[in-house]
């Protein structure tokens, strides 16, 4: 059985949660391994809308057990108000599993995130704010705090001190803030570890026997490949690697254990944040791509930016990925114009360029090559098979499967868990 990765082949936002509720019901186990609670999912079931920004999307599938990878920075509060929310409309939520090893937001990291980022000013990167980026800094700096240290007050202490002394200094000579109580942090971290502590278990070990053991395990990325620390439009990017090769550092499970990548494309593209995004679009086509597409952020509340599909960003996604599949998202979204432009290539300094450029001042000057494509007016909602399209969406699908490099293997219709059409199982 399948050890799957799935992640977004754009800038985020393109729809995971919806592919990833479509195979929880086939899934043993969903596994978050990067990001935090800047990241946002929504699901349909039934006429019920659940928005999720830090709990992975099987949560809501019954026999899946949702984990929680090292890999992520995990906000204890969130993480509670999140489950709190959950139970209170009837989800059990007590199979979920968290990571001992992965790192905690802590009150400092969001009040460092936030005044860092006003500091900058009209250079600001887009952050949420959350004390994502700062949380992943102290990881790497080694004054990080674990969620397995919640469980001895005297390493807590120890590490929070560790990382206050210089925090304190910054916040109090730079940016003209008052300096952060050390016993204040501690307090308020230690009052969350009787609720996190039945959660939390040696994940890594966990999935690997899965794996082993014929499970299905489905490795949920937050973000898309666009926002990858490494291979993303940096420095307009998120703190961590949502890229394929993050499901296994953000995991413990090593790279012969992947059999499928499957990366999520919508029918546009959109972004949230600052940062190139050659098919934007200012006018009346891009409001009613927002309007029609609901385009606002889960987690920041924040309108996305929006502008037609672009190919050379889906090239990019499969080969720093290795895709072996896409699902593409939100098709229905396009019913209604008589054309829809597709970017084929980009245009800098006067040259045709194929490829995603390295060099981030060309690709901050590069200029969509569109090709037109003929659209449709049928209502696509109810359709359950590729053949039930109407040929100029069916078109539309194949000219994106050519241009990216990989198949699509499933075609979102419409919001609903049912509003999809699979055209290649994905197990």
């Amino acid at each position: 059985m399948p050890a799957l990765v799935l992640l977004g082949a754009q800038w985020g936002d393109e729809g995971k949660g919806k592919a990833t509720d479509l195979l929880g019901g086939s899934v043993d186990y969903v596994v978050r391994y990067q990001g935090g609670n800047n990241a946002g999912h929504t699901v349909v079931v039934g006429d019920q809308k659940y928005a999720l920004h830090l709990l992975p999307s099987g949560i809501l599938s019954p026999g899946c057990t949702p984990v929680i990878g090292n890999g992520v920075v995990v906000d204890p509060a969130v993480l509670l108000s999140e489950l709190s929310g959950l139970n209170a409309r009837g989800v059990d939520t007590s199979k979920l599993l968290v990571s001992g090893n992965a790192h905690l937001i802590t009150p400092y990291h969001t009040t460092v995130d936030k005044v860092t980022e006003r500091f900058l000013g009209k250079r600001k990167i887009g952050t949420t704010g959350r004390g994502i980026g700062p949380a992943y800094a102290d990881k790497i700096n080694r004054v990080g705090i674990r969620v397995q240290d919640l469980f001895d007050e005297s390493i807590l202490r120890q590490k929070v001190e560790a990382a206050l002394d210089m925090k304190n200094q910054l916040l109090a000579k730079l940016y003209n803030r008052r300096a952060i109580e050390v016993e204040q942090v501690v307090g308020e971290l230690l009052g969350y570890a009787d609720e996190i502590r039945g959660y939390v278990a040696d994940t890594t070990l966990i999935l690997n026997n899965a794996v082993d053991e014929g499970k299905v395990v489905l490795f949920e990325g937050g973000q898309g490949t666009l926002l990858d620390v490494d291979h993303g439009t940096y420095p307009f990017v998120t703190s961590s690697n949502p890229t394929a090769g993050g499901a296994c550092t953000g995991a413990g499970v090593g790279p012969t254990k992947i059999n499928r990548v499957i990366g999520i494309l919508k029918a546009y593209t959109t972004r949230v944040g600052a940062g190139p995004f050659p098919t934007e679009l200012f006018d009346e086509d891009g409001d009613a791509l927002r309007t029609i597409g609901g385009e606002r952020g889960v987690t920041t509340g924040r309108d996305r930016r929006c502008g037609w599909f672009d190919a050379v960003i889906a090239r990019y996604a499969t080969r720093v990925n290795g895709l072996t599949d896409f699902f593409l998202t939100k098709l229905d979204v396009l019913t209604g114009w008589e054309r829809i432009p597709v970017c084929v290539a980009y245009e800098i300094d006067g040259k045709r360029v194929e490829e995603l450029p390295y060099s981030q001042t060309d690709f901050h000057h590069a200029k969509p090559v569109y090709e037109m494509l003929p659209g449709w007016s049928e209502d696509i909602t109810r359709a359950k098979t590729f053949a039930d399209l109407p040929k100029n969406a069916q078109g539309y699908v194949k000219a994106l499967e050519e241009m990216s490099g990989a198949p699509i293997s499933a075609i979102g219709v419409g919001p609903g868990r049912d509003e999809t059409i699979e055209i290649n199982s994905f197990l």
